[in-house]
């Protein structure tokens, strides 16, 4: 989910290309010199940025939690900043186009998270579910703004649904085979918005 525009490190190049290739032969199915030849270094050459595997696996999943919640902040942060105060459909609009920026650009990481995040030891395991919770009630609150009749438990059920949906990509076929990106954006926005709206029961 980074904005970045300039060069990536050479560590985050490897994080890149390990991610691609454990979502796409499973975190053993990998080896520390294959992930090497990718970014151009010897096996060994790794061991100067990561102490192994395991390190890199935990670094992108902890890393993606971090930034979703930070990113996700950010928004919300933003809006509050306006001189009219904080429009919660604005808000809701902009963490939803957050998430599927995630969703589009970051796909291994997704594959990752479900396949191997009980791989990672005990405390970075913790570490992501409590960093994921503080997302999903960052969530709760603006969508309880957004639709003021939802209930905490149905606003949270409606934005773990949500995620289901935004976190569909990977099963979408191959970047080249969608529609587009700005067109899948779009539809997958308004496939949240839709189902926030079904929640309600009026």
């Amino acid at each position: 989910m980074a904005t970045r525009t300039d060069a990536p490190t050479r560590r985050e190049q490897i994080l890149k290309e390990a991610a691609r290739l454990f979502a796409e032969r499973g975190f053993h199915g990998v080896g520390v010199d294959e992930i090497g030849a990718a970014v151009g270094i010897s096996g060994p050459g790794l061991y100067r940025h990561f102490a192994g595997k395991d390190a890199m696996l935990a670094e992108l999943l902890v890393g993606i939690s971090g930034q979703l919640l930070t990113g996700a902040r950010r928004r919300v942060a933003e809006a509050d900043g306006g001189p009219e105060g904080r429009d919660p459909e604005t808000v809701l609009d902009s963490l939803i186009e957050g998430h599927i920026d995630f969703a589009l650009d970051d796909r291994p990481l997704i594959t990752l998270h479900d396949r191997e995040l009980d791989r990672l030891r005990d405390s970075d395991r913790k570490l992501v579910r409590q960093l994921q919770r503080q997302y999903v009630e960052l969530w709760v609150e603006v969508v309880r703004e957004a639709y003021p009749g939802l209930t905490e438990p149905t606003a949270r059920s409606a934005v773990h649904s949500v995620f289901g949906l935004l976190n569909s990509t990977p099963h979408l076929g191959r970047p080249g085979a969608l529609p587009g990106r700005a067109v899948t954006a779009e539809l997958l926005h308004r496939m949240a918005r839709g189902a926030f709206a079904a929640a309600r029961q009026d």
